[in-house]
């Protein structure tokens, strides 16, 4: 086994006290270049790095900061992760990331995880269900900062930050039936417990609102997933009155959506439109370059992080938590080469 050096191996070999060695590494200022230059020296030698955790144990708190995401191979979520590190660094903070693939029952252990860290605060997105509830809320009772983003469970007290969910869909519905379409599904039905996000809830009401229904055979439960995507867009494709346009409620969503309309050889926006929330790269690359809902990703992670930093510093209310801000970004609808008037309207419009 390895022996790892101590500040006291440091001190050692650079010839000063063990306190002149760590106010090398606090405070190097008050060391005469001689010294400081003695001490990085030795440091360098000794490959040493400063044991941050067991410091913030013995302080009480510590210069990390959770950030639990709901699938690490979703875009979003890096990019999020991205830009809060960024912001979270330059305050000599450190982000540990850990992912609850959408579940409650998930997240649990991985807060338990977390608060075992002594990380000084928590960015969650909330896993579907109320295991993790009661947990959150003896967290938030042991002085944890905790943030929630890109979904907020019905009842929940915390500072968030999230899209305007309802206000986007109820665009990209306005948008698609301003093109004509009338048969749209969404690519997952709002459920309470399995699927209780804000897309699929708006969905049907922005439908109401323009006269129009959501069949029953277009309504599914699934996950937030390519897979599942991908096999309910084979499903809805192959109905006897499919939908003419598909709404997907993220971009990975879009990705099955489209890899199934390529395997059954249709065409867009010949034989149907595609919308999808999440403006991805590959979105703008594949032809036709896709319709999407953008989200601003990095203002929407920056503002997570200086809620946490506000709070964390002293700048926040009393306690950082009795009075819990939300903020709520509104979508940006991109038009391009995915969406055009069901093929039925066009053909009408010919004769």
């Amino acid at each position: 086994m390895v022996r790892v050096s101590t500040i006291q191996d440091v001190a050692r070999l650079a010839g000063v006290s063990a306190t002149t060695a760590k106010r090398a590494l606090r405070d190097p200022g008050k060391l005469t270049p001689d010294t400081l230059a003695r001490v990085q020296a030795a440091i360098q030698e000794l490959h040493y790095e400063p044991d941050v955790r067991a410091g913030s144990l013995r302080g009480g708190q510590s210069r990390t900061v959770g950030l639990v995401v709901a699938s690490i191979v979703e875009p979003f979520f890096a990019q999020f992760a991205r830009a809060a590190a960024r912001h979270l660094k330059a305050a000599d903070y450190t982000l540990i990331i850990s992912e609850n693939e959408y579940s409650a029952r998930l997240e649990l252990p991985e807060l338990r995880r977390l608060y075992g860290q002594r990380v000084a605060a928590i960015m969650l997105r909330p896993g579907y269900g109320d295991d993790s509830r009661e947990y959150l809320e003896r967290l938030r009772g042991r002085g944890l900062f905790i943030l929630e983003y890109d979904y907020v469970p019905d009842g929940a007290a915390f500072s968030s930050v999230l899209l305007d969910n309802a206000r986007s869909m109820r665009e990209a519905v306005a948008y698609l039936h301003g093109l004509g379409h009338t048969r749209i599904a969404a690519l997952g039905t709002y459920d309470p417990v399995v699927h209780p996000e804000g897309r699929s809830r708006t969905f049907p009401q922005a439908m109401r609102d323009r006269g129009l229904h959501v069949p029953p055979e277009y309504q599914r439960v699934v996950l937030l997933t390519e897979d599942t995507a991908y096999a309910l867009t084979h499903e809805l494709l192959a109905l006897p009155s499919p939908p003419t346009a598909l709404i997907a409620l993220t971009g990975t969503q879009a990705i099955g959506a489209f890899r199934a309309i390529r395997e059954r050889g249709l065409s867009l926006p010949g034989d149907l439109s595609l919308l999808t929330f999440d403006n991805y790269p590959w979105t703008a690359l594949v032809d036709p370059p896709i319709t999407v809902i953008e989200q601003p990703v990095e203002q929407m992670a920056e503002t997570a992080a200086r809620a946490v930093l506000c709070a964390l510093e002293g700048q926040d209310d009393a306690d950082g938590k009795t009075n819990p801000q939300h903020a709520v970004f509104p979508g940006r609808l991109i038009v391009r080469g995915s969406c055009a008037p069901p093929r039925q309207r066009r053909l009408a419009l010919t004769r």
